[in-house]
C-alpha cells in the first residue's frame, strides 16, 4: 500500500542533493520545484505530494524566489 509518506520519500533527492540545484520558484502558474542543472520545473503532479515536498525543501533550507531561477532556454 502506498501512503503520502511513501510519495513524498520518492523525491527525497530534492531535498538532500547540491543545495543550489533545485529551488522553489513561485511562478505564476503556482509554485514548483525547479531543476537548475536541467532548467525544467520537477513534475510532481499530485497536490498533497507537492506541498509535502516543498515543507521538506524548506526545512532543509532551499532557496526560494519568484523570479525565474533558470538560464535562457
Amino acid at each position: 500500500m502506498n501512503t503520502h509518506d511513501d510519495e513524498v520519500r520518492r523525491y527525497a533527492h530534492l531535498w538532500s542533493d547540491s543545495p543550489h540545484r533545485w529551488v522553489i520558484w513561485h511562478a505564476v502558474d503556482g509554485t514548483m520545484v525547479f531543476d537548475t542543472v536541467t532548467n525544467c520545473p520537477e513534475s510532481i503532479d499530485d497536490g498533497p505530494a507537492l506541498r509535502g515536498v516543498l515543507r521538506r525543501m524548506r526545512e532543509a533550507g532551499a532557496p526560494e524566489t519568484n523570479d525565474y531561477p533558470g538560464g535562457p532556454c
